[in-house]
Order: structure tokens, then sequence, then C-alpha cells
């Protein structure tokens, strides 16, 4: 059998083959569009307010922490007593801070009170006001010169509306000895007499029977 001959290809049949066809893209291109494209069409179909929120700002707080933190972190290590003096200084520089404070809020007020203050009023004589008078029940006239009243008070109850009954006694000044146990008296209100006494008859109102 003769050996078949095969055809000799040409420099320019093989260029030919080499380049692509027009029209047709290589594979790897295309490829690489597609996420693209499919990018664009992902923001257009996206809402125009949908806007991704940033992320939240921390608390001023925690920024602080965090400022401080960093601050420290980047500082050269100290000894204990580098420390203490530097406490030291901080308490003395905010300590004259609260001194300049104190003494700028103490003039405005000194400068507000002077521009405020009323003229002195005249100063009145000293009165003396109306004493206490009570009306009681002897309940007890053992004692020499004295006698023991006793005070029945009545009230309504501001929520309840119901009358609260309650009673209080007290020791009174009878120079003469003329109230008896039941009697119906009144008393005022005098000048301390003895250690518990600090009210005097005035009149017995009605004897007891």
């Amino acid at each position: 059998m003769a050996d078949e001959e095969t055809p000799e290809t040409t420099e320019e049949e093989t260029a030919a083959e080499a380049a692509p066809t027009e029209g047709t893209e290589p594979e790897g291109a295309a490829a690489a569009e597609e996420p693209a494209a499919a990018d664009v069409e992902s923001e257009e179909d996206r809402p125009a307010g949908d806007v991704s929120p940033p992320p939240p700002a921390l608390p001023r707080r925690e920024q602080r922490a965090a400022a401080k933190q960093a601050a420290a972190s980047q500082r050269a290590p100290r000894s204990r007593e580098e420390r203490q003096a530097d406490r030291d200084a901080e308490r003395k520089r905010k300590a004259a801070q609260r001194r300049r404070r104190r003494l700028k809020e103490r003039e405005r007020a000194k400068a507000t009170t002077t521009a405020a203050a009323e003229p002195t009023l005249a100063v009145h004589e000293p009165t003396t006001g109306r004493p206490k008078e009570r009306l009681g029940r002897v309940v007890s006239d053992k004692a020499d010169q004295t006698i023991t009243v006793r005070i029945d008070i009545a009230r309504r109850h501001r929520f309840y509306e119901k009358v609260v009954r309650s009673s209080s006694t007290l020791h009174a000044h009878d120079p003469s000895n003329d109230a008896h146990e039941g009697d119906l008296v009144r008393v005022v209100e005098s000048r301390p007499l003895s250690k518990t006494k600090r009210w005097r008859l005035v009149e017995v109102l009605e004897r007891a029977r």
C-alpha cells in the first residue's frame, strides 16, 4: 500500500485557525462579564431608599474607655511610684479646677444676691402672741396644786371620711385646788412651772355631778 500523502498546511491557514472568528468571544471573558452584569441587575432591582445603615456609633463612655485603653497599651510600662505620682498630679489638677469653679460660683451668687436685695424693713418691737387655750376634763386631782386634764380630740379622716377620736393628757397648775376629778375646765398655756407643768387653770366651766 502506498503511504497516504498529508496535505501541507500553509502559514496563512494556521494563522486563520488560531485567530477567533468574528462575533465570538473567549470563554474566560464571558465568564468574567456575567458576575458584573448580575451585580448591575441587583443594584437596579434594589429600591432607591434601601441603603444599608452605617455601623452604630459607640456611646461616649465606651469611646472614652476605648481611647484610654489604647493610650495605656501604647504607654511604656511604669513603676508603682510613677503611677502614684501621676495620680497625685491628676488629683491636684482637679482640685485646682474645683477651687476655681467654686470661686466663680460664689462670686456669681454674691452678685445676684446684691442685685436682688430688697430694702431692709424696719425692725418691729417684739410682741407676745396669744397663748393657747384648751378645754378638757379633769381625770386626777391627787397632787397638790396640780390637776391632770384629758383633752379629747375628734377629727375627720381626709380619705376615709371617718371620725377619728384621740386624747392627750397634760398637767395644769391649780394654786387654790379648786378643780376636782370630773370637772370641765379651761386651761391656758404658761411658762414652765415645773418639770411637767406648762399649763395653768383659768376657770371651771362645769362641775362633776
